[in-house]
C-alpha cells in the first residue's frame, strides 16, 4: 500500500500535469493568441497552485515550466515568474472553495464583450446548458484600484459582482472583466477550459444573433433573453438535483432483452 506522503507527490505530479494539459488545450482551441492566457488549478489538501509560468511562448512549453505556489502566492520549487494573473486566481481560490481551476484568456469573442463593458443576456439554450442567466460584467475599476494590487483587485472585482447579484459561481463559471477580457473557472482545470471554451462559443452566437435581429428590432427584443421556462429546463436537465442528460456511471452497460 502506498505510503501517504506518496500518495499526495502522485496526486500533485497529476495536477502540474493537468494544468499544464489544460493550457496546451486552451491555445490548440483557439483561445490564446501570443502569450494571452493562462490556465491554474488548486491542490487544496496541500494549498498549492500549479499556474502557468509568465510570459512563456506555448510552443516550447512543458509540464516542468509550471510554477507552483502557495495561497499567498509565494513561490514553491520553481525559479521560473508565475504568471502576472496569479493574484487574481488566488482571490478566487480563497472566495470561491468549490473551484478547483482557473481560466484567463483574451479570447476574440469575449473580449469584446468585456471591452464593451457589456453582460450577455441568456439568448438560447446552448447558453443555458451552462449558465444559469446571463454573463455578468464587473464595475468599471477606479484608478485607486488600478494603481496598486491591480491584480488582486481584478479579482476582488470578481468576487463583488457574484455576492451582489447573490450568484454562485458554479451557476455562471465566466465572467467578463471591463475594459479587460474574461475569466472563467471550473471544479477543475479540465472543467475550467471547457467552460473558456463555451463562453467564446456563446459570445460568437449572441453577436451573430444581434447581428441578425438588428434589422427588425435593434437588437432590443433580445435584452431579456430565453423564457424562464426554456432556461430551467435547460440548465436543471444538466445540473439540476434530477439532472437526467449524460450517462450514469454504473460500470458495465446493461442491455436488457434487445
Amino acid at each position: 500500500m502506498p505510503t501517504k506522503s506518496k500518495s499526495l507527490r502522485r496526486t500533485l505530479s497529476s495536477l502540474i500535469r493537468q494544468v499544464w494539459t489544460e493550457n496546451m488545450r486552451l491555445k490548440a482551441a483557439g483561445l490564446v493568441t501570443m502569450t494571452w492566457g493562462n490556465v491554474s488549478g488548486i491542490d487544496r489538501r496541500r494549498g498549492i497552485v500549479v499556474i502557468k509560468p509568465s510570459g512563456m511562448p506555448y510552443a516550447g512549453l512543458r509540464s516542468a515550466d509550471m510554477v507552483l505556489t502557495d495561497l499567498a502566492g509565494r513561490r514553491r520549487a520553481s525559479g521560473r515568474n508565475p504568471s502576472t494573473d496569479l493574484p487574481t486566481h488566488l482571490v478566487l481560490y480563497s472566495e470561491f472553495p468549490e473551484i478547483g481551476g482557473v481560466v484567463h484568456t483574451h479570447s476574440t469573442y469575449a473580449t469584446a464583450f468585456a471591452q464593451a463593458c457589456r453582460s450577455l443576456p441568456c439568448l438560447g439554450t446552448t447558453h443555458a446548458d451552462y449558465a444559469y442567466g446571463e454573463v455578468p460584467v464587473t464595475d468599471v475599476m477606479p484608478p485607486e484600484t488600478i494603481r496598486e494590487d491591480y491584480e488582486v483587485n481584478t479579482g476582488w472585482m470578481i468576487v463583488r459582482k457574484f455576492r451582489r447579484l447573490k450568484l454562485k459561481p458554479l451557476e455562471c463559471p465566466f465572467v467578463f472583466v471591463a475594459n479587460h477580457a474574461p475569466y472563467a473557472w471550473g471544479p477543475t482545470p479540465e472543467a475550467a477550459v471547457e467552460n473558456a471554451i463555451v463562453l467564446e462559443t456563446i459570445c460568437k452566437m449572441a453577436l451573430l444573433t444581434f447581428l441578425l435581429d438588428a434589422p427588425r428590432s435593434g437588437a432590443g427584443r433580445l435584452r431579456q433573453g430565453i423564457s424562464k421556462a426554456l432556461l430551467d429546463k435547460h440548465y436543471l436537465r444538466k445540473h439540476g438535483r434530477a439532472a437526467y442528460y449524460g450517462q450514469k456511471k454504473t460500470g458495465e452497460p446493461h442491455y436488457g432483452n434487445l
